[in-house]
């Protein structure tokens, strides 16, 4: 039984949602993404949440976002509540769930990560405590012979016998190969699907694994949603987010959702460590990726070959993204999540390339991460300094920036940190 639905998630469904049930298409007028981002900002600049939209002082309110939307809009879309508690039932029936950015259950890696690109509803089957257990995403090509299939099995073998949760998109090829291989050898996987998440939570196959706790389905679009290029594009992000490392075992060269988002990932986002499978036969999309700065793949021979290759690409990423960091701490004046400058700076006209600032930004992206999982138990700067081996002004700085987004508070006499009692929420 899916627990009842907050008054959160209900307005950020009636806002973005096609709530498919029997039908083919969702209305036209939802909220984009960049869309319900914009209403999120207006709504916390007058200290209000989605719920606001449809309680009982909904009015005054929904005037104030007409402004920017259109109030026939807004109140039509608003107004599907009974299309909404008949999507619920259906979902309901099927054992899927909903949760909203607007929740503190909506997984941490996707808010922390991706931000205002972090999906606002996301649908799923399963446990939803294997989205926050880190693993290696597989992706590649779905039109794959049979040697590349029984290779990707084995990797998905040996990521479960290392204890790793297989995270991939659940598409025929390499997905599902890599996801059969963890779930044969009695491993956890992670399906980021981009349609029919409602087939997949019906599946003979699944039913097994989603009741064992070692499957969890999601999605970001609606359950019932049909094949959309553009979603199978957009859904990489979520596995990127939701990994540890990367294994790209084949791409297409300049084309296919797996080179977007190995390359959005290499050029762009820069979360995780980006695998590649190379040799002779690796195909020329391969080769192409390791140029853009993938590493290939050690073809671990067991498990343990497995951990300690994805341990060592994992430490080396934090390792050089710590040393661009610690440069800050040495210069007074220098911003704690600035730019590393070696050159002089560019002439105003001259825009800076994203990836110089990057390496920062994802470096306290994993400092966030370690401390709301460490700071369960209040400690002190000196005690953070000693934790992450930094020094305590820098510790100081990313706790002073970890308080003002009300991820982390102070607890006076003496002076510690923890976890926020109630974290700030990404509506």
């Amino acid at each position: 039984m899916n627990p009842p639905l907050t008054t959160n998630t209900q307005a950020i469904l009636l806002l973005t949602a096609p709530l498919i049930v029997g039908r083919n298409e969702g209305a036209a007028d939802l909220l984009t993404l960049t869309e319900y981002n914009r209403l999120a900002r207006i709504l916390r600049e007058k200290q209000k949440e989605p719920a606001d939209l449809i309680g009982p002082e909904a009015g005054e309110l929904v005037g104030v976002c007409a402004a920017v939307f259109g109030r026939e809009r807004l109140e039509s879309l608003l107004g599907r509540g009974f299309l909404l508690s008949q999507a619920v039932d259906r979902w309901n029936a099927r054992a899927i769930w909903v949760v909203s950015r607007a929740e503190a259950t909506y997984p941490r890696r996707l808010k922390t990560r991706l931000k205002e690109d972090a999906p606002p509803l996301l649908y799923g089957c399963g446990d939803t405590a294997l989205l926050e257990t880190g693993g290696l995403a597989v992706v590649g090509s779905r039109h794959v012979d049979e040697e590349l299939i029984s290779c990707t099995e084995n990797v998905g073998r040996l990521a479960a016998g290392a204890g790793r949760t297989v995270i991939s998109g659940g598409a025929k090829g390499i997905d599902r190969a890599a996801m059969s291989g963890a779930l044969q050898a009695g491993g956890a996987v992670a399906g980021v699907m981009s349609d029919s998440l409602e087939q997949g939570a019906l599946a003979r196959d699944n039913r097994e694994p989603l009741m064992d706790h070692k499957l969890v389905l999601v999605s970001p679009y609606d359950p019932v949603a049909g094949f959309n290029v553009g979603h199978a594009m957009q859904r990489n992000k979520v596995i990127y987010a939701l990994a540890d490392a990367a294994l790209v075992v084949t791409s297409d060269f300049e084309k296919g959702g797996t080179w977007a988002g190995a390359i959005e990932q290499l050029e762009k986002l820069h979360l995780v460590p980006v695998f590649v499978r190379s040799g002779p036969n690796a195909g020329k999309g391969n080769s192409a990726l390791l140029r853009q700065g993938a590493v290939p793949w050690p073809n671990p021979r067991d498990s343990d070959e497995l951990s300690q290759a994805l341990a060592k690409a994992t430490e080396t990423v934090a390792a050089e993204l710590k040393q661009e960091t610690l440069s800050f701490a040495l210069r007074e004046t220098a911003p704690p999540f600035g730019t590393v400058k070696t050159e002089p700076p560019p002439a105003p006209q001259a825009a800076l390339p994203e990836a110089t600032v990057s390496p920062a930004q994802a470096l306290f992206n994993l400092v966030r991460e370690i401390l709301v999982r460490e700071l369960a138990e209040p400690k002190s700067e000196a005690e953070v300094a000693n934790l992450l081996t930094i020094s305590k002004p820098q510790a100081k700085a990313w706790l002073t920036k970890l308080v003002a987004d009300e991820e982390l508070e102070k607890i006076a006499k003496p002076l510690r940190y923890r976890v926020a009692k109630t974290p700030a929420r990404l509506l």
